[in-house]
């Protein structure tokens, strides 16, 4: 079969032939491209005669796969798959794999990097120590006897509760689904709109999709604490960044800290968070740690091992 990477891994290619080396030895082709493109021509080209690909967060839409007639796995090197055809997958018999679990602790230790930047000021701090400055009007928050809410108790959302804990939060939790693991901590689940109200930190970890598309509005962030700061490392379109932007601008909340937008950055100058006040953002690079790029093509590959036997692993569709 041929395998193809469509788009880099963020790995060398010595770790990306290390991750290979068990399909290699089924005597399977692999293809892998390090060059990154959104050109449909180009990526047709590219996938047209693959058995499988092997993408990470590159959109992957029918307008590609539809020429892709050999395809039948597609192996996500992500989370999150609202970049991806689904339905067109589904309808046409592709099975789609996700890398679950890949980034829970890079995400995780991001939302608290954002957090801690947030309350206490950092770049702030960094940029004033270089130029002679003192800590005069810099003085920040401790996350420590502070109400934090966690919006999703998915893998990473549970990971960020229990880091919550650990740094003394009272924590809580509002998700579609009630996990016992979670409650057993002591982490008391409310409704959003309680979470909202109740929370200094609220910290976002859903995936996007219908139901949480702009989940949080104007009317949410109305109903949050004027010291309340908002994280962001779950979606961009689970936020709506304009009203967050205005919110920032009129001291309505007291800052944010932002790893995703509603594209892929780079975002543009004019962006509402580009100008927001009281906000640390980051280029979407929550899940990009060494180690979780690492692991995510070795969960790719095995997934791709495990269909080939039978006993499909990490199955979206």
């Amino acid at each position: 079969m041929k395998i193809v990477i469509i788009e880099p891994l963020g790995i060398t290619p010595e770790k990306v032939e290390e991750t290979a080396k068990a399909v290699k030895q089924k005597g399977h082709e692999v293809i892998y491209y390090e060059t990154r493109t959104e050109d449909t021509t180009e990526l047709i080209e590219r996938g047209k005669d693959a058995d499988i690909i092997i993408v990470a967060n590159l959109p992957f839409r029918k307008n590609v796969i539809e020429h892709c007639q050999k395809l039948k796995l597609l192996s996500v090197a992500f989370t999150g798959v609202d970049h991806i055809d689904i339905d067109y997958c589904k309808q046409k018999g592709i099975m789609v794999c996700n890398a679950a679990g890949y980034s829970t602790n890079a995400v995780a230790e991001l939302a608290f990097g954002l957090a801690i930047s947030v309350l206490r000021n950092i770049p702030s701090c960094d940029s004033i120590t270089r130029i002679e400055g003192t800590k005069a009007g810099l003085i920040g928050s401790e996350l420590y006897q502070k109400t934090f809410g966690v919006v999703g108790t998915g893998a990473i959302g549970t990971k960020v509760a229990f880091i919550a804990k650990a740094f003394g939060c009272n924590v809580i939790a509002y998700s579609r689904t009630e996990r016992e693991s979670v409650k057993q901590q002591g982490i008391k689940y409310v409704s959003l709109e309680e979470l909202l109200k109740q929370s200094d930190i609220v910290s976002l970890h859903v995936p996007f999709n219908d139901a949480t598309k702009n989940l949080i509005g104007k009317e949410q962030i109305a109903l949050m604490k004027k010291s309340a700061i908002l994280l962001n490392t779950a979606r961009g379109g689970v936020i709506d960044n304009q009203a967050l932007a205005d919110a920032l601008n009129t001291e309505q909340i007291a800052g944010a800290g932002i790893d995703v937008f509603e594209m892929e950055p780079p975002i543009p100058k004019t962006h509402p968070l580009a100008n927001a006040k009281h906000t640390v953002l980051t280029p979407h690079v929550a899940f990009a740690s060494q180690e979780a790029l690492y692991t995510r093509a070795l969960i790719v590959f095995d997934n791709i091992i495990n269909w080939e036997t039978g006993t499909p692993k990490n199955v979206i569709v």
